[in-house]
């Protein structure tokens, strides 16, 4: 966790921003809670335990500034809901989503399936893709094993 922090210290630096103990705070939160794609609500509560003075207007700033610097992602899967993802240095590009329209709730796919898709694109349009997003919509395993549940009673 130190070297993602002093990572996006050095991000903050590269862009004349500093990293102040309510960032870090934030930051902290962001990564002991990378896989739950928090909203800025959310990231004020667990940063609130830590940094009881802080405000709600700090937290949305620097998600903001965070996002600026493409440190996060802002991204809204469908409920309305700004929440934020890390950015990870180990894959090209983002993960991809699973979101489940009856529970909301919200699975990661780790590999990059359109790696081949980009590939064409440069070959065939010389596009080159530097960034891209896949979300799916639809029914998780468990919302369908309760469903499955609930008909065999």
């Amino acid at each position: 966790m130190e070297a993602r922090i002093e990572k996006i210290k050095q991000q903050l630096q590269a862009q004349a921003f500093k990293l102040t103990p309510q960032r870090e705070a934030t930051v902290r939160v962001l990564l002991e809670n990378e896989e739950d794609h928090l909203s800025a609500e959310e990231v004020f509560m667990l940063v609130k335990d830590k940094f009881p003075e802080i405000g709600l207007a700090t937290v949305y700033r620097t998600l903001e500034l965070l996002s600026e610097l493409h440190v996060l992602e802002k991204m809204n899967f469908g409920d309305g809901v700004a929440r934020y993802d890390l950015r990870n240095d180990s894959t090209h590009h983002h993960h991809h989503h699973l979101i489940c329209v009856q529970c909301g709730s919200v699975d990661e796919i780790l590999e990059d399936w359109l790696a081949p898709l980009e590939e064409r694109l440069d070959r065939e349009f010389q596009f080159t893709v530097v960034d891209h997003r896949l979300d799916f919509q639809g029914i998780c395993h468990r919302c369908r094993e309760k469903a499955k549940a609930k008909g065999n009673k």
